[in-house]
This record gives C-alpha cells, structure tokens and sequence, in this order.
C-alpha cells in the first residue's frame, strides 16, 4: 500500500467526519503546542472557541500561525499476522494552515458558535450576552490543505 494525496473534495469529506481536531501553535520559547479542539467549518474557514485567558490565548495572540490535524477511517492492517513489521495503519487525514484571528463582534461570535454546534447537533441554540462575553471565538481561514491517505 502506498500514501497518496487526497484531493479537494475528499479533503472537506474528511473534515466533515471528524469530530475534533489538533491545533498546533508554536509558543513564545518556539516549542510546539498541541492540544484537541471542536471546531465548526464553513467554506474554507475553520471556526474555534476557548476560555477568553489562557496559555493559548497567549500563543495565539503572540503568534496566530497554525497548524490544524484531522484524521480519520484509523484501521490496523497487516500483511501477515505474525510478522511485526507487516502491521502498518491505514488512514486518511488532512492538515490545514492558515493564521488566528479574533471574533470581537458579538453578533460574529454567534454566528461562529453556530457554525461550530452545527458540526454536533441538529439544534438552534441562543446566548446569553454573558456566555458571549466569557467565551474568546476565532476563526482560520485556510491557506493551505494538505490531505493524505494510506490504504485507502
């Protein structure tokens, strides 16, 4: 079996079934900062949401570059079953790139929120001004995709 790139289409698939991601940021010291992350997507714009204080927050503020991972369809495969080095994984993942920006706009927030609760229910939900105020919203417009696959 052989990795192969993942078109477009099979790119915002791949998003789609997804019910997190990884963010990765880079921190002030220039070490590298992961942690999992709902999210909602909506034409080529990734949407997030947070406590307002925080290390990311920090991060984000400092430097917005991130790297965004998705994957998804994880399976074992092996070749034969008592050979070690036959076992392998087959997946298909995507990695999207792009910089943070802030949602100040409470009226932005929401919609960002509702983008981001599309992608786990079927609901309408409202605010409350105080939960809009005491949530930080930002959003990554996609520079880049990257998708791979691997027994797929």
């Amino acid at each position: 079996m052989r990795h192969r790139k993942v078109p477009f289409s099979e790119i915002e698939e791949i998003i789609r079934k997804c019910d997190f991601c990884h963010i990765g940021m880079i921190d002030q010291q220039g070490l590298p900062y992961v942690l999992p992350f709902n999210f909602g997507y909506d034409e080529g714009i990734l949407y997030f949401h947070s406590a307002p204080e925080g290390k990311k927050i920090q991060i984000l503020r400092n430097n917005p570059n991130l790297c965004v991972e998705f994957s998804t369809d994880c399976q074992l495969a092996f070749q034969n079953e008592e050979t070690a080095c036959s076992y392998s994984m087959k997946y298909r993942s995507v990695l999207a790139f792009g910089k943070a920006e802030f949602i100040e706009e409470d009226a932005l927030k929401i919609t960002a929120l509702n983008i981001i609760m599309k992608n786990y229910s079927p609901h309408e939900f409202k605010y409350s001004p105080p939960s809009i105020r005491n949530v930080s919203c930002w959003k990554m417009k996609v520079d880049l995709f990257e998708g791979r696959a691997f027994g797929y």
